[in-house]
């Protein structure tokens, strides 16, 4: 995650359109008094759990899917999730390799129980069968395997997941330098963690090495919260819900500038207050106050990353 923290950076110093406001930061780490307000992983109710492997090959798909809903102006994470499970709760083979290389895109939202076409269908389904085919060629088709292979390394899981399944390869090149997030690795890794309550598949020695899950909900929080500036000509395209272009400056940017806004806020939260924060914990704390204000304004990039 060496290669996350590094070229975000990169990206921040150089960065036209988007600044980290280090004085607000400050502040915000002030006013919460050195501690990050704890939420559940699965504060909603919403995920299918049942302690064993095919938890594992759920949060695999589910994160395989987990992007890019706002097309949609009804569609939202919950219904992905609340539809998997709900799937799996009447079939318990919906998610095997072989079924997962075989879906179309009406079959898809069958299983979801959506009524209409789903943004990036076309990718979801695509990448789905990646996930079938992928796992059944290298890990017996079950995504457990995945996992044991990491030998309980979150950095070697993500750097496994990023090999072996190309629709995860979240890089992006900016001002001719790669930027690497790996949004969708990160957050296997961490779902993994939240799940299992960092035990048995959801053990790993380094889950401080994993960053935030740059996606729109949170650097929309960090906007929000004053941490992150845009410039005049960026906020006027975000609050015309205008889109912005998958991998230009500006997209970049603003995912690169929010892992190092929570870089820093991780900092001082130690260096302030003594406290050793997980970028996980606060990614989810962020994420819980963007999902739960209607009003919030994202930025709109169609993109399999996020």
């Amino acid at each position: 995650m060496e290669e996350v923290r590094k070229s975000s950076a990169w990206v921040a110093s150089r960065a036209n359109h988007v600044k980290v406001d280090s004085s607000e930061l400050e502040r915000i780490v002030d006013k919460i008094g050195g501690s990050i307000p704890k939420f559940e992983w699965d504060f909603e109710g919403i995920h299918y759990f049942d302690n064993g492997p095919l938890t594992v090959q759920y949060l695999f798909v589910l994160d395989a899917l987990n992007f890019c809903f706002w097309p949609d102006k009804e569609l939202e994470y919950n219904h992905l999730a609340l539809g998997l499970k709900e799937a799996l709760l009447n079939d318990k083979t919906v998610l095997d390799a072989d079924r997962l290389q075989s879906y179309t895109g009406p079959q898809l939202r069958e299983l979801l129980k959506w009524p209409r076409v789903l943004p990036l269908e076309e990718e979801r389904v695509r990448l789905l069968h990646e996930v079938g085919m992928e796992l059944e060629r290298s890990f017996g088709g079950e995504a457990v395997n995945l996992v044991k292979a990491c030998g309980k390394s979150s950095v070697s899981l993500v750097t496994l997941v990023a090999r072996h399944f190309p629709g995860f390869r979240d890089h992006s090149l900016y001002k001719g330098r790669q930027v690497f997030l790996y949004k969708r690795a990160q957050i296997f890794a961490a779902d993994l963690w939240g799940a299992f309550k960092g035990q048995g598949y959801g053990f790993f020695y380094d889950i401080s090495s994993i960053t935030i899950f740059a996606d729109y909900i949170v650097p929309a929080v960090l906007r929000q919260m004053g941490v992150l500036r845009y410039s005049l000509a960026l906020s006027s395209s975000i609050d015309a819900k205008d889109e912005i272009t998958s991998g230009s400056e500006e997209e970049v940017e603003i995912r690169a500038c929010s892992v190092v806004a929570v870089e820093k806020m991780r900092e001082l939260l130690e260096t302030k207050f003594g406290k050793q924060v997980l970028s996980v914990d606060i990614d989810i704390w962020l994420w819980a106050l963007g999902v739960q204000n209607p009003s919030l304004k994202h930025h709109r990039t169609l993109s399999i990353y996020y």
